[in-house]
């Protein structure tokens, strides 16, 4: 996705990018541009393709990393305190990295709170991982194709507030983003229609599929994780591996994040299949790689889920997943 011209400050940010990684050790934009910070690698991506090489993105949460226990490292705040814009996914995701951004973020900085922004209290849901009592609802909107590109047009916007003389720029890379959005979204419901109707139940080890679910006909029969992040209880395992023999459930699916001994048990115990290489935070492969983008994370999605529960996911192949813009980025994941 970086095909960064070669020019003295793009050269001084790649050799950064090499010696710091995305560990926030930065200093502002470069050339006027604008300094923007995200969180996790799937908002990254997206500001990436609205923004391209008009702003200078750095993505603080490093990939692999569980967004949800991210204690960000002081170096973040000295990048927080020059940034113009922070992008966050919001509804308590983050609550450090908040706290971190509203002390340090200079005078005429925004923080953008994607989530709370794209929907409003009445649509918040509800799991296992998520339980209403606790009063924190499910924050992974960003599975849903919908509301990703929801995420896009407040990035647009705001990136727009902050840099009026680009909106031309970011009005036609966000249509370019839609456009993918809108081929991911046709691809999934083409695939999801090949899923045997019997089989279009998703259990997982971590509550992200809620919103995703909603928009294509699945139902989440559970998830390993309690809300505490911590191991399952003998109970909930029993429970669990009750309601898959019960359900026929073809297909189990793991984290590349959370590896889940817990998960082989049921597996082995019920005769479903474990896949263990759904992604929600992470994306696949290497920044430079056409799949190392929020599409490139859900096609792979599509293609394991998809294929476990008896589908054809062949329709994803169509996707184009690359950086929408032709001049490249200055992002660092």
């Amino acid at each position: 996705m970086r095909r960064l011209g070669i020019t003295a400050v793009t050269l001084a940010l790649l050799l950064a990018a090499a010696c710091g990684g995305g560990n926030g050790d930065d200093s502002a934009g470069e050339g006027g541009r604008l300094l923007v910070v995200s969180s996790v690698s799937p908002i990254t991506s997206i500001v990436e393709n609205i923004g391209c090489s008009r702003i200078d993105l750095v993505g603080v949460i490093p990939e692999g990393q569980d967004s949800h226990t991210y204690e960000p490292p002081t170096s973040v705040a000295r990048t927080l305190s020059e940034a113009d814009l922070v992008f966050l996914n919001g509804l308590f995701l983050e609550e450090p990295l908040l706290d971190m951004a509203r002390a340090n973020v200079p005078e005429g900085a925004e923080i953008v709170l994607l989530g709370d922004q794209a929907i409003d209290e009445s649509e918040w849901k509800f799991d296992f991982s998520f339980p209403r009592e606790e009063g924190k609802p499910n924050p992974h909107l960003w599975p849903s194709p919908r509301l990703a590109l929801r995420y896009a047009e407040i990035v647009r916007d705001a990136l727009i507030r902050h840099d009026p003389e680009g909106k031309e720029e970011y009005e036609r890379n966000f249509e370019a983003f839609r456009e993918r959005i809108e081929a991911l979204d046709a691809a999934i419901r083409e695939a999801v229609e090949t899923v045997p109707p019997a089989n279009r139940k998703l259990l997982t080890y971590h509550d992200s599929w809620a919103y995703w679910a909603e928009d294509y006909g699945f139902t989440v029969i559970g998830a390993i994780q309690p809300s505490d992040f911590a191991e399952p209880s003998a109970q909930d395992v029993a429970r669990i591996i009750d309601q898959i023999r019960e359900e026929g459930v073809p297909a189990i699916f793991g984290s590349e994040v959370y590896p889940s001994p817990v998960l082989e048990q049921i597996a082995g115990e019920t005769g479903a299949k474990y896949v263990t290489d759904l992604r929600d935070d992470d994306l696949p492969g290497e920044p430079g790689d056409p799949l190392h983008s929020y599409l490139g994370m859900m096609v792979e999605n599509m293609r394991a889920m998809i294929t476990a529960l008896g589908g054809d996911a062949s329709a994803m192949d169509r996707v184009d997943t690359s950086l929408v813009c032709e001049g490249g980025s200055n992002a660092r994941y």
